[in-house]
Formats: C-alpha cells, structure tokens, sequence
C-alpha cells in the first residue's frame, strides 16, 4: 500500500504542552482532535519529551527514523511506520540517528470525541474494552501487516483532511475515528483472555509520574534523592530503579534535565530573569552559576549566553513549539 504524501508545514497553532497546557485541549471539547507536523531537529533538545496524557496518539514518521520510548520499550519506527498509543502511557521521542533529521506526524483525539461526552451505554460497550485492555498500550504499525496497513491508512487520511480543512472536516474526521476504532475493537478486544504483562511496570509509570510531577512544582527548591523517594514512598534505591526501567534515567539526571530545560525556555520567551545567568541560575535551582553553565553547555553543546545568541539569529527555530524535554 503506498504511503501518502503531504505537503511539510507547520499546523497554524503547534503549540502543545502536555503537562501544563491541559486546559487547551479542555477548551476544545466540541472538536478535541489535534494535527501536528514535527521536525525533532527544530525541538528543544530534538526530542519530545516524556510526557502523558488523557487522548490517545498515533504518530506516523514521514521522513527519517525516530526511537520512542514507552512502556519499557524502545521501538524504531522508519519512514511510513508509526505507533499507536494509549491514553495516560507514558512517553518520549527522539531521533533514531542524531546527525539526520526526523519528521513526524502527531494526531491526537479525546476518545469521548466518538460518542458524545456522557453517552455511557455506548462508551461502556465500546471505548471500556480498548481504554482499559491490559495488552493495549502501545501498538507499533507497518505496512506490511494487514492491521497495521488499515489503521495507518485511515490515520493518514485523518491527517490530510485535518491538514486541509475544508468545509466539513470535522464530521469526516469522526468518520474516520469511527472507522480506527472499530478496526482497534476487532483485533485488540479479543486478546484480553491472553496473558500479559504483571501490573510491576504499571506501578513504575504511577511512581515515575507522581515524581516528574513532583519536580515540576518543586525545581526550584533544594531536591535531594531522599525528598524524590518520599514522594512517591519508597527507598532511593527503588525509586532510582523505577526511573531507570521506565525512563532510562536516574532520578538525579531527569531534574537536571528539567531545571535545564526550565532555564532555556526563560531565555527563548526573554524573561527578564534570564538576563542575570546568576539570577537565572537561582531561579532553577542551582546555588552555583558556575556549575549551571557546567551542566547547560552539558546538555545543550552551548553556554546560556551562545544560547540566547542562537535565538537572537533564529537558529534555533520554534524550539518549544513542542515542548520536549
């Protein structure tokens, strides 16, 4: 089956923030399906960052190879291919090959979007069995299966009339949905008798959340690993192991990563906070501007200052529009 081709823009509003930007997505109740075109390159880090949330995503690469991590899982995804993932599974993206650009596909809807929010008979028969299946939380696509082709047929056709958007676009786009999630009922509904996984990973995922959520409120106070265990009650040694099976990062690596990424999102919207590297330092949670501009030019191959440079030159491109970390 060919793969659909379209033309490579930018949708007109790509901003997404899956943690803090939930209330966007609320607003859109009547119409909650959202289109995105990515290039990782032009990301912060050139990557999305580990994020969740209550819409399902399918991701389909148009151009280039890209690893995402769910589940326990790195699974590579070439041009053509995607993924299909479950609400509330947690997730990130990052190119397969550092020196090559990836460009992506994002489609995103709110299940409730299907049968109209409070229609519980038919939420009960239908969206219950997918939403809540054991075996259902990612679901790698390719042409070459049969499944695989006619969900990645109808999600590039969800893709091209949300791209477009002519008159109507909207009840087409549920048509299609409609179409996805019968062809997910076929074929995932009747594998729920079969045996999978234990629920251990499951409780990884709600102590690695608990802890990333966590460290967005507190990282700009002192955190010591001790503080992050007992925030999800448990020792240090368990909540390093939960970060690194299910993040494949140490507790300690992931708020550098935060504070860092903070830091750099102050400096790309020109908060007068930014304009002290001192204050800006402070103002994420090192006591040390030093060791900050250590642990920056780490992370981003440049100093806070090369940083602000870049985006004074707009070479960096919209680098939050998806914010990554």
């Amino acid at each position: 089956m060919p793969r659909k081709e379209f033309t490579m823009h930018a949708p007109e509003n790509p901003s997404i923030d899956y943690y803090s930007d939930r209330t966007a997505h609320d607003a859109e109740i009547g119409y909650p399906v959202h289109v995105y075109f990515i290039e990782l390159a032009k990301m912060y880090m050139n990557r999305i960052r580990w994020h969740w949330h209550p819409e399902l995503e399918i991701i389909i690469i148009n151009h280039g190879e890209a690893e995402l991590l769910a589940d326990d899982q790195k699974i590579c995804l070439k041009a053509g291919q995607g993924i299909l993932i479950n609400q509330n599974v947690i997730h990130s993206i990052q190119p397969a090959n550092s020196e090559n650009n990836c460009t992506l596909y994002s489609a995103i809807f709110h299940p409730s979007f299907l049968f109209g929010y409070g229609n519980t008979v038919m939420s009960g028969k239908y969206l219950t069995p997918i939403l809540s299946s054991p075996v259902f939380k990612i679901m790698f696509l390719d042409e070459s299966d049969l499944v695989g082709a006619q969900i990645l047929d109808t999600v590039n056709s969800i893709i091209a009339v949300n791209m477009t958007k002519k008159y109507g676009y909207e009840l087409v786009t549920k048509s299609y949905l409609c179409q996805l999630w019968g062809i997910l009922l076929q074929n995932i509904v009747p594998q729920n008798t079969e045996k999978h996984k234990t629920g251990k990973l499951s409780m990884d995922e709600v102590r690695v959340k608990e802890a990333i959520l966590y460290v967005e409120e507190h990282y700009a106070e002192h955190i010591t690993l001790d503080q992050l265990a007992a925030s999800i009650h448990t020792s240090k040694s368990e909540c390093c192991r939960c970060f690194k099976r299910t993040l494949q990062l140490t507790p300690i690596e992931y708020l550098m990563r935060y504070r860092i990424f903070k830091a750099a999102n102050m400096i790309y919207i020109d908060d007068p906070i930014s304009h002290s590297i001192s204050n800006l330092a402070f103002s994420v949670g090192f006591n040390n501007a030093s060791y900050f501009n250590k642990v920056f030019k780490q992370y981003l191959k440049c100093t806070p200052k090369e940083y602000r440079k870049r985006i004074n030159e707009d070479s960096i491109g919209n680098a939050f529009n998806v914010i990554s970390i």
